[in-house]
């Protein structure tokens, strides 16, 4: 099945697993101008209604051609939207070159000035209070988009297996980072060797990213393919945390013909 979505992005494939949405893509580049297509109408539909949007936004390199495309389309007035990000290393600087605030500053902020960008100060003396700030800053008002994707490992945001918890009750907590974790960010490029990847993080919890009205996520990429297909094809189980996805009828996942290969 193929299907057009606007501007010359097209799915080549359209799957439903449980109650998400799967759309398959030829490469990355028509996959993250499809995802920006669809959430530019999503956010600008949102702003001709409510006053003010709030929107949860990933880091990592799934999510680079998609911000870029989404802030290229333009049409949306950003000084009306509060953002969020998902996760951050515990210990890290935010001028490292590593530290999500940073990408989320030179990447989103510095591009389009929202009314207000809600920073995981990853490198505060009490982690534990932060993650309370945190979690009261997520849960003042409704979150009306997530945009995430999928590691490796099978995580969503730094909820790798061994700590994610479907029925979390916390919004934001400290957690450690497995191995497989870590050695994705050396080999994505952003630390010279495991040893120098901070061993814990912040990050949203599960429950805290799927209680977004609208999930969109991205999974492009070889490297990708083996979580997506335990995600989509296996039971869901914190053994890969990205399964639950298949309960959330909000959510949206995009691919591209390398991590979809299975399917």
């Amino acid at each position: 099945m193929t299907q057009s979505t606007g501007h010359g992005a097209q799915a080549k494939r359209i799957l439903q697993v449980d109650e998400l949405v799967v759309e398959i893509y030829e490469d990355e580049a028509s996959m993250a101008r499809a995802a920006a297509i669809a959430v530019q109408a999503y956010l600008a539909d949102r702003l001709a209604n409510q006053e003010r949007i709030r929107v949860i936004l990933a880091t990592g390199n799934s999510q680079i051609q998609f911000l870029k495309n989404l802030i290229e389309l333009g049409g949306l007035d950003w000084s009306r939207m509060e953002l969020f990000h998902m996760d951050e290393y515990l210990g890290l600087p935010a001028d490292h070159t590593a530290s999500f605030r940073r990408y989320m500053k030179e990447r989103v902020e510095g591009m389009v000035s929202p009314h207000r960008f809600h920073y995981l100060n990853g490198d505060c003396l009490l982690p534990l209070d932060e993650c309370a700030r945190y979690s009261q800053l997520l849960k003042s008002a409704p979150i009306d988009l997530c945009c995430l994707g999928i590691g490796e490992n099978g995580h969503i945001a730094f909820n790798d297996p061994p700590v994610a918890d479907f029925d979390d009750p916390h919004w934001v907590k400290l957690v450690q980072l497995d191995e497989a974790c870590k050695q994705q960010q050396v080999g994505e490029g952003h630390f010279p060797s495991l040893e120098a990847v901070p061993g814990y993080a912040l990050t949203l919890t599960i429950p805290a990213l799927c209680s977004a009205q609208k999930m969109v996520c991205l999974a492009p990429e070889t490297r990708k393919q083996t979580a997506v297909t335990r995600a989509l094809q296996q039971p869901v189980s914190t053994s890969c945390p990205a399964s639950f996805l298949r309960r959330q009828a909000q959510a949206t996942l995009y691919l591209d013909q390398d991590s979809g290969r299975d399917l």
